[in-house]
């Protein structure tokens, strides 16, 4: 991914029609409700102490979907990135600022964030409801706000890539549908939200090991 933000001027576009077979297949799974594994089309294997956490009760008038983003790093350096509840802008170029109005990072704590301008959005209260050290589980829920998301909850999981030498890293979601949207539609807008910050995840965490690994070599050498 370039090491440019993102214009958020994708996103202004109106989603039409055009929505991806992925995404409607995924869709479509998730309206049946409560699933023994999430919506995932690609061929990356997921246990399933993993995949119980991508399970979510759909509404009818709800859609859900999920992004997975292969990582080169250990799940130990992509995981301070993503477990920073009050830091989402480290990885989320669509965020503008954020700041903690409640807790201290334990679940329960509530943060307010503002987005960039551009997006039909201005900014959410957000309630932490997963922090999962051991399992590297972050699950949060839009509680507030000025957007259009509503009811939005999201969760992502880490585990270690099949060849043991990397991330996988799962996002799933299940959000209501706007007036005047389909829930491709939906599914569309929020999977390139979405993708847009585990690609901006992925640069940042394989950078980051990088330079921890050029850190330590240094150290061997000395």
């Amino acid at each position: 991914m370039p090491s440019n933000p993102p214009k958020s001027s994708i996103l202004l576009q109106r989603i039409n029609n055009t929505a991806t077979t992925t995404a409607t297949t995924a869709n479509r799974l998730c309206q049946k409700g409560f699933q023994k594994r999430f919506p995932l089309t690609s061929a990356t294997p997921v246990p399933d102490t993993i995949a119980r956490y991508h399970v979510h009760a759909v509404g009818p008038n709800q859609c859900c979907s999920s992004v997975v983003q292969l990582i080169a790093a250990p799940v130990s350096t992509v995981w301070s990135v993503v477990r920073r509840f009050d830091n989402p802008q480290a990885y989320k170029h669509f965020v503008k600022s954020c700041h903690v109005i409640n807790g201290d990072g334990d679940v329960g704590t509530l943060r307010e964030v503002h987005v960039i301008s551009g997006l039909p959005a201005a900014n959410s209260t957000e309630r932490l409801e997963i922090l999962d050290d051991e399992r590297h589980v972050i699950s949060f829920s839009v509680v507030g706000g000025d957007h259009r998301l509503a009811n939005y909850k999201s969760v992502t999981t880490l585990h270690p890539s099949p060849a043991g030498n990397g991330t996988v890293v799962i996002e799933s979601y299940v959000v209501d549908v706007p007036p005047g949207n389909t829930k491709e539609d939906t599914c569309v807008f929020v999977d390139t939200i979405v993708r847009c910050n585990l690609q901006s995840l992925a640069q940042i965490a394989d950078n980051l090991a990088r330079r921890n690994l050029n850190n330590n070599t240094g150290h061997r050498r000395e």
